[in-house]
């Protein structure tokens, strides 16, 4: 046996040494030995002094970091409905959810229900605002602590001439890990917090943009279906007219048999015919292209409405004088959706301020590591690391300054969309305010007219039939009533227009809790409806 393994032996087995300088100095290799051991078994304790230490070098850095937020623009100044002369101590008049029930045609009522309920429109909007709550939902997952799982194996040759000296350099091992980490933002200063806030902001204005489609959706459906009533009744008129005036023409031909008239007067008389035909047949064509329209809005076929024939006498309006108070933007979803994303551009601005501060997170990760995959799950593989982070902003070239200008500008122009919002909502419920009170009396003058053009043309046909007058006459006292009776069919039709348009300047019956969109049970419920035949047609 060599001398050295000779010496070496009795150490190994726990003997005493020969001579006090070997001694010592396993001494001092046995210490060493230990302290690597507890280095490499527990993180070493830090003293009072270096803790306090780190907290003022953290402190001084943080301030340090604080970039300076340079010149920034005071927000733009939001309107009120009491600055547009809106009273506040007033209640804006109360609109049902399921308006148009009031008209009392269960054709309107199945057709609203179906375009709400098959609408590409209203389901590409339902679509954002899932895909708003999902964003907001990704932002709330930031705020919380994130674990990941990896594990890997890796077979590898690694270099005679690399960081690995013999025998590990030059051979082929399987490197191999599986570990654990977690990661956590501590979100000192806000702003994931904000972000939070802004995303959710933009779900709210999107859950209101629904509420607008809808809202718009039915009030279309309504004012087409008034629309192709009207053209009905239209036609309802121009088919009296023909009738009228074929019974004219065979007076007027009685007359020139019997030599009465001249046959001048049969011309003019034949003459009226193809005109009322002509306006007959494109009433028609506008009767047809409105009933594609409402088949279209409804998500149907264009033959599901092909029969359907509404006319004005079979619709029924209680008009009531609105009440315009300064909560009428509280009860508009495109008011509240306006005003979601000023408060979500707001939060925008308070983020992009916290980009100034310290972003501070910590980290912690522990695993199993080895080049040999037989020995990936033996103890001595483990390894683990924590400790926080600090990111400090100190020269960025201007950039968070612009960012945070950016984001003004993006707030004060959201402030500027909302107060237009809030200017066109009053003008629109005040336009149509007016319309409904102005068309009533225009209504009733109408009325008035047609009793006197029609009482006009029934005496000049009776003074015709006795030989009394002439069949030019007659024909421009019927033009006249024929014309009256038109503008009454209009003057019908723009009452209930207007009713519709008041209903939804009104809100439509929205408030923050509505769904985005009207299942369509509700929307075919039965209702109570209203009758006033003053806007029945004569």
């Amino acid at each position: 046996m060599p001398a050295n393994q000779q010496q070496e032996c009795p150490r190994r087995a726990g003997a005493a040494p020969q001579t006090g300088e070997p001694a010592q100095r396993d001494s001092r290799v046995a210490k060493q030995t230990q302290h690597r051991v507890l280095d490499l078994d527990m993180p070493r304790m830090l003293s009072a002094g270096t803790v306090a230490l780190a907290v003022a070098s953290a402190a001084v850095l943080m301030l340090a970091g604080c970039a300076d937020f340079g010149h920034q623009s005071a927000p733009a100044v939001q309107r009120t409905a009491v600055s547009m002369g809106l009273p506040a101590d007033q209640q804006t008049t109360a609109v049902d959810a399921q308006w148009w029930k009031q008209f009392g045609d269960a054709q309107l009522d199945a057709l609203v229900a179906k375009a709400l309920e098959g609408s590409p429109n209203l389901a590409a909007a339902q679509a954002r605002v899932t895909r708003a709550q999902a964003v907001a939902e990704a932002v709330h997952g930031t705020e919380l602590p994130q674990v990941q799982a990896s594990g890997s194996v890796t077979r590898e040759l690694l270099s005679r001439n690399g960081i690995f000296p013999p025998p590990y350099g030059g051979s082929v091992v399987n490197q191999s890990d599986l570990g654990l980490g977690l990661t956590w933002d501590a979100d000192v200063f806000g702003r994931t917090r904000h972000e939070l806030d802004a995303a959710l902001g933009q779900a709210r204005a999107a859950r209101a943009d629904a509420n607008v489609a809808a809202q718009q959706l039915a009030a279309q459906v309504v004012r087409t279906y008034f629309s192709l009533a009207r053209l009905e009744s239209q036609r309802v008129v121009a088919q009296r007219t023909y009738d009228q005036r074929s019974q004219m023409l065979t007076l007027i031909k009685q007359r020139v048999g019997a030599g009465l008239d001249t046959v001048v007067e049969q011309k003019q008389g034949e003459g009226a015919l193809p005109d009322t035909l002509a306006q007959i047949e494109s009433l028609d064509e506008q009767i047809g292209l409105t009933r594609h329209m409402l088949a279209a809005l409804t998500a149907q076929p264009m033959d599901a409405t092909a029969t359907l024939a509404p006319t004005l006498d079979q619709l029924h309006v209680s008009p009531q004088p609105p009440v315009l108070g300064a909560d009428l933007v509280a009860r508009r979803p495109d008011v509240a959706a306006a005003l979601a994303r000023v408060e979500a551009a707001g939060q925008e601005v308070a983020s992009q301020r916290a980009q100034f501060y310290p972003d501070i997170n910590f980290s912690a990760a522990i695993g199993l590591d080895a080049i040999h995959l037989d020995k990936l799950l033996q103890l001595p593989s483990k390894n683990w690391s924590f400790g926080p982070a600090i990111h400090l902003p100190i020269f960025e070239g201007g950039t968070l300054r612009a960012q945070l200008k950016g984001k003004n500008a993006d707030r004060d122009a959201a402030i500027q969309a909302y107060n237009q919002q809030v200017i066109d909502a009053v003008r629109e419920a005040a336009d149509a305010s007016t319309s409904a009170a102005s068309i009533g009396r225009q209504l009733a003058l109408q009325r008035q007219a047609l009793e006197a053009s029609t009482a006009s043309y029934d005496f000049s046909q009776s003074r015709y039939g006795q030989g009394l007058g002439n069949a030019l006459i007659v024909l421009n006292a019927e033009t006249q009533m024929l014309s009256e009776r038109r503008l009454e069919v209009d003057l019908e039709y723009r009452a209930l227009d207007v009713q519709a348009q008041l209903m939804k300047a009104l809100g439509g019956g929205w408030t923050a809790g509505t769904l985005a969109t009207p299942p369509a049970a509700a929307a075919s419920a039965p209702t109570t409806t209203a009758k006033n035949d003053n806007l029945t047609p004569a």
